[in-house]
């Protein structure tokens, strides 16, 4: 797998940095409170797995799982939501954790849904933001790392199911996924 990777972006003891900078500043901003940490999958699981251990608020954990992919490189446009969040959210404090904005459809179409169902609040955080791509503008309030408009893989982010357990984000070589692109 390593030998598909052109470059690391971010290193293992960088995402660790970046990640407790996100728990520290979401501890503060919801002193006294008890967020709902909802994790899209299946790309944040890592994210948001490293993300709640190190938060010293008491928290929830909930899923949805909502995409625009498939297996291409390539968002559709059309946001496929195949798990829905089965927690009641009326009147709760909501962080809606993404591994990665790029276009926006996926989010563009969650946060909407989510404010429709009364939240007391709801904030996006995402690890990666990749502002090149975007289509549809969305408020990010807690950012790890704005990236230049590369295929990236690793730590919860997959190139056809492959790559998600590597321990650092990397570019993937454009020759592993071009004949996909034909």
């Amino acid at each position: 797998m390593i030998q598909d990777i052109e470059k690391i972006l971010f290193s293992t003891e960088e995402l660790d940095a970046c990640v407790s900078r996100i728990a520290g500043q979401i501890d503060k901003d919801y002193a006294g409170k008890t967020p709902i940490m909802i994790g899209i999958l299946q790309g944040s699981f890592v994210f948001l797995a490293d993300l709640v251990r190190k938060m010293e608020l008491p928290i929830q954990v909930e899923f949805m799982s909502a995409s625009s992919y498939g297996s291409g490189t390539e968002s559709t446009g059309s946001v496929n939501i195949r798990l829905d969040s089965s927690v009641d959210l009326k009147g709760k404090d909501v962080i809606l954790v993404e591994d990665i904005l790029d276009s926006g459809n996926t989010l563009s179409r969650l946060v909407p849904l989510l404010k429709d169902r009364q939240v007391n609040s709801l904030e996006v955080c995402v690890l990666l933001d990749k502002p090149s791509r975007r289509v549809r503008e969305v408020e990010v309030a807690y950012r790890g790392y704005s990236i230049p408009d590369a295929f990236v893989v690793g730590y919860g982010l997959d190139y056809d199911q492959k790559y998600r357990n590597l321990p650092y984000i990397g570019i993937l070589k454009p020759e592993v996924y071009e004949n996909d692109l034909d």
